[in-house]
């Protein structure tokens, strides 16, 4: 018996020591596979800071077609809706009257003359009194402002166009009786190349770009006046740029903002006085702003935006940051951010803070995001609209 348990007791401690052996293997640690995150590698960039603001056109000037005499209207010259020119015909009232009086003005002023002329020569030999050759004079004066004023009210049947521009519809036809300060307008003319557009700023809005260059963040636009563009009511931008003339000198008291006014050239006259259109001024200029993509910022439990960023030793830290505005698909980023700050933007869901990651090129952010900026629409940041961060993975 002895003899048949002992190759049997060798079997079952040998059994043991394999089982054993596979609980120390099971339990050994294995080290973790960093996650693979994309990331952009932030870079400061000259961003000229605009803001966009609504705003109506104007005509640059308008003039409206009003008579200077009384008459019957003949002839209608010119055709709605075209352009005219300063000093062309428009309407032709009956000029017979004003004609007969001319004539009869001028025969007065000759007769007055010639006898001024007589009595001028009476009077060096006392055959008339000085005081005749003196009235006989003034009369002749009189006689030439009345001739001269028959000749204005003949003119003035012919009505001109005071300016140049383009002209709307006629109020009369032929045959109307049209009086010197009639109130009605016969036409209006409005001259809109260049034209005039007027936008609206709150003083709040004013003071903190004011403040913002006083302290440093940012340059003026320019030396002159600043560069303004505008957005089409159908979403399209306008062709040309326009410059900004002036700021209103008062503040409307019931909406607390000023009145700005940029002049634009209408060559084709695309713009109409009286469209609401968007403006976009060049607020300022920032010479090394963060743009930093909006899928990178999402925001704490508090609702305060915050960055995921990879460190030196490829280590995920958590960042508070300021945002300050939104230009296109990115934010403009104040503090918290500076250049060279590998930011991630794919992978977020996976990572913590103090995790390792393997950094590699994002591949879902647009190529602006590298190249230099333009001038794109500010608009200050709501934080609720920053997307919160994913919940932790188990």
């Amino acid at each position: 018996m002895q003899g048949f348990f002992k190759p049997l007791l060798i079997s079952s401690i040998a059994a043991l020591s394999l089982v054993l052996t596979g609980c120390n293997d099971s339990s050994a640690p294995t080290e973790k596979k960093p996650q693979q995150v994309g990331v952009v590698t932030l870079k400061a960039k000259r961003f000229e800071q605009t803001v966009e603001l609504p705003g109506r056109t104007t005509a640059l000037r308008i003039a409206e077609v009003r008579p200077q005499v009384d008459g019957i209207i003949l002839k209608r010259l010119f055709e709605e809706g075209h352009d005219v020119k300063a000093g062309q015909v428009l309407y032709q009232i009956d000029p017979a009257t004003y004609q007969a009086t001319l004539k009869s003005a001028e025969a007065t002023l000759a007769s007055a003359r010639a006898k001024a002329k007589r009595y001028q020569l009476l009077v060096a030999s006392q055959a008339v009194s000085q005081q005749d050759y003196e009235a006989a004079r003034a009369a002749s004066l009189e006689a030439e402002a009345a001739a001269d004023q028959a000749r204005i009210n003949l003119r003035y049947s012919k009505i001109t166009a005071p300016i140049s521009g383009r002209i709307g519809r006629s109020a009369i036809t032929e045959g109307a009786l049209v009086t010197n300060g009639q109130s009605t307008a016969l036409a209006t003319i409005k001259q809109y190349d260049p034209i005039y557009v007027d936008v609206t700023q709150s003083v709040k809005d004013q003071l903190a770009l004011r403040s913002a260059i006083a302290a440093g963040e940012l340059d003026k636009a320019g030396k002159n006046q600043a560069q303004a563009r505008l957005i089409l009511p159908d979403g399209s931008q306008y062709q040309h740029t326009g410059t900004l003339q002036f700021s209103e000198v008062s503040v409307d008291e019931t909406t607390g903002s000023v009145t700005l006014r940029a002049v634009f050239p209408n060559p084709d006259h695309i713009l109409l006085p009286g469209m609401f259109v968007h403006t976009k001024l060049i607020s300022g200029v920032r010479k090394k702003a963060i743009l930093a993509p909006q899928q990178g910022i999402t925001r704490d439990h508090k609702g305060e935006p915050v960055a995921m960023l990879v460190d030196a030793n490829n280590k995920v830290v958590l960042r508070p940051i300021t945002t300050h505005s939104t230009s296109g698909s990115n934010w403009l980023v104040t503090a918290g951010l500076k250049d060279g700050d590998r930011l991630i933007t794919e992978g977020l869901q996976y990572v913590l803070p103090g995790d390792s990651v393997k950094p590699v090129p994002a591949q879902n952010i647009k190529a602006e995001v590298e190249a230099e900026p333009q001038a794109e629409v500010e608009t200050e940041v709501d934080p609720a609209t920053i997307p919160a961060p994913a919940a932790d993975p188990q």
